[in-house]
């Protein structure tokens, strides 16, 4: 085991991320990449740790502390899980925390009740991942005046940052920030879509990771300037993106959006595309 030294070791991750992925996995390279990058590195330097079998990365672990840990590990280390949460333990030291596996997760999840961890009741806050194939997609339909299309580059970097402080009311994702992210295995402009206004703001966005490999796509975020909702837009932009996605070689969407009934609306906008729910997170706490 070994702390992560920087963006090489997230590529690391990624391979790791990429080589177990299937829909029974809980992440996929495109939300370690925003994961790490879209905060400035001062608010997401978070700890990480990578196991390594012969240079080769076969789990990785990540704390969010104080009570939070996101976790990958190669199936074929079985004995991997109890190690990971070792250092979860060590590292965040006494106080409640919880962990969130996808409830295919069997393997954590046992490691998880081993160590006294106990599952939370199920109106708890929770993610509902849903998938959707691309070969059915309708056409993006916009208000008069409004224009879907991918960002360009630097020249609309400081649009883009606006248009997502402005859906998220938060300044934690900064233009520095983000211009990082850009150059940052696997961002595409070409999957970064906004939607423009008639005055030239960008109203909605919607960014898409690539995983060519498996041919699948993570919708990673989404939102919409508040000055522009209701018209359509978060619809219409991630169809615009969608289409994207497929005429770059991609076969299935995937999009992780709040279940609960606390937070509907994220995955009412998504079923209304036609993606379906096939697993969702189980939180247990200690």
């Amino acid at each position: 085991m070994r702390k992560y030294e920087g963006v090489r070791d997230l590529r690391a991750m990624q391979e790791l991320t990429q080589r177990v992925w299937s829909l029974a996995d809980p992440h996929h390279v495109g939300d370690l990449a925003w994961g790490r990058f879209m905060f400035p590195a001062e608010q997401a330097d978070w700890p990480i740790a990578l196991w390594e079998d012969d240079g080769r990365v076969v789990a990785w672990a990540w704390a969010q502390l104080p009570d939070d840990l996101r976790l990958q590990i190669d199936p074929a280390y079985p004995g991997l899980p109890a190690e990971v949460l070792d250092w979860f333990d060590e590292l965040a030291g006494d106080g409640t925390r919880e962990i969130n596996p996808l409830d295919a997760q069997n393997d954590v999840r046992e490691a998880l009740l081993k160590r006294g961890y106990e599952p939370v009741d199920d109106d708890a806050p929770f993610f509902a991942h849903h998938v959707r194939e691309l070969d059915d997609l309708p056409d993006p339909v916009l208000p008069e005046g409004f224009t879907a299309r991918a960002v360009r580059g630097v020249e609309d970097l400081d649009r883009r940052v606006a248009v997502h402080q402005a859906a998220w009311n938060s300044t934690k994702v900064t233009r520095e920030s983000y211009g990082t992210l850009m150059t940052v295995w696997p961002y595409r402009t070409g999957l970064d879509w906004v939607v423009e206004a008639p005055n030239g703001h960008f109203a909605s966005n919607c960014l898409i990771w690539y995983d060519d490999v498996h041919r699948v796509g993570l919708i990673e975020p989404v939102g919409t300037d508040p000055e522009f909702r209701r018209l359509g837009l978060a619809r219409a932009v991630c169809l615009a993106a969608l289409h994207a996605l497929a005429e770059a070689g991609g076969e299935r969407a995937i999009v992780c959006p709040r279940g609960d009934a606390a937070y509907p609306v994220p995955q009412e906008l998504y079923r209304g595309m036609g993606f379906r729910p096939y697993g969702r997170t189980r939180t247990y706490r200690r």
